[in-house]
């Protein structure tokens, strides 16, 4: 089946977009409390703490809601291209899941303890099982994950709200880690608190799901299709994403950093959608038409270029690296993401030049072979 071309593109600016939130963990060293919610230094307090709450306001959840609302739409011409062939669904879909699985756990142990690749495993599992149902049944499933969302995220909004100037606690020890303790101590580190590191993968699950299946409706109904009814599908939802999307998440602005859990996992997804028409335009127009290519050269290579970007920032601010991070400025802190997504695009591109797939998206098609003998492989879309 021919590749479409949006897809990649979109998947392209979801990695280094999910990339310029997850650089400031990296560089403050895992301390949460200089990422999120700092209300010590208020976004007005100066002009390196305004360039950062601007770079956040951009970023913030907003490319993690379309990596996850592109893996539903993945796994939709998955589930299509099974039933044109005459597999049983879900079937060896669930064999990818449990390759992503693994990798996830991988990445979770040696690289990033923030990873979600584990929670999109667990996610696809359980919507392998509700995506082949029809569209009421969808519908239904959509509100009820959507609603245990909203409730649960605005219940701990309010315990914010309620305690003013509340911290993330323990980050002295885990600053003190990345800033002198070797690869391996961080590895033990990461295993020994695996449920508190992975407790952020276990809660999103319900808004995983509610993106997962709008993902794979947007692809039923033609969204990410090339002729004109998508564009125009494209262009509304465009529209209801900034106007909706844009004052929520100025709702980052609220002192205190009390809003700032609710901007991510509730304003953010909704302004998704604004991005996604806004990037899709840019294509239709033929703008910077190279930098686009380049941007799906990434999302054709979205597994491998995911964990490089992340090994990447590991070695530039880890201690047992380069040793960068601490309180370095924001303005360092952009110039390292660009030169990071800089270096993605040299390696996605160079390397398709001579291969058809990512070294990490090979090793996939290799081994989703295996559980189903005499089936034809399929890429992994993360």
């Amino acid at each position: 089946m021919k590749r479409i071309v949006l897809l990649d593109i979109l998947r392209g600016f979801a990695i280094v977009g999910t990339l310029g939130t997850n650089i400031w963990i990296f560089a403050y060293l895992g301390d949460l409390n200089l990422v999120f919610g700092n209300a010590l230094e208020p976004w007005w307090s100066s002009g390196d703490r305004l360039l950062q709450t601007i770079m956040l306001i951009l970023v913030n959840g907003k490319f993690l809601g379309m990596l996850t609302l592109l893996f539903g739409a993945g796994m939709e011409l998955k589930r299509q291209k099974a039933a044109r062939d005459g597999y049983t669904w879900p079937g060896v879909y669930i064999w990818s899941c449990a390759l992503l699985l693994l990798d996830g756990l991988l990445h979770y142990l040696f690289v990033m303890e923030y990873d979600v690749l584990m929670s999109y495993a667990v996610t696809g599992m359980i919507v392998s099982l509700i995506i082949h149902r029809s569209r009421r049944f969808m519908l239904i499933m959509m509100g009820i994950a959507g609603s245990i969302h909203v409730i649960g995220v605005t219940g701990i909004t309010a315990l914010l709200a309620l305690e003013p100037g509340s911290t993330f606690n323990g980050m002295d020890m885990i600053t003190r880690l990345y800033a002198s303790g070797t690869w391996q101590e961080q590895v033990m580190f990461r295993l020994s608190n695996f449920g508190f590191f992975r407790a952020e993968s276990i809660a999103i699950i319900p808004l995983n799901v509610f993106l997962f299946l709008l993902g794979s409706l947007l692809m039923r109904t033609g969204v990410f299709s090339s002729d004109e009814p998508g564009r125009l599908k494209r262009r509304k939802l465009m529209i209801i994403g900034l106007e909706a999307g844009i004052p929520l998440n100025l709702l980052l602005l609220v002192p205190g950093g009390m809003m700032d859990i609710w901007v991510r996992y509730i304003s953010a997804p909704v302004l998704t959608l604004g991005y996604v028409g806004i990037i899709a335009m840019i294509m239709e127009k033929e703008k910077i038409p190279g930098m686009l290519r380049r941007f799906g050269e990434i999302g054709r290579m979205a597994l491998s270029c995911y964990i490089l970007q992340n090994i990447i920032a590991s070695v530039l601010f880890y201690g047992w690296g380069f040793g960068l991070g601490g309180r370095p400025s924001s303005l360092f802190i952009l110039l390292m993401w660009l030169g990071i997504c800089l270096m993605l695009m040299l390696f996605s591109h160079f390397w398709l030049r001579k291969y058809k797939l990512g070294p990490v998206e090979w090793l996939w098609r290799k081994l989703s072979i295996s559980p189903a003998p005499g089936s034809k492989s399929q890429e992994t879309s993360i």
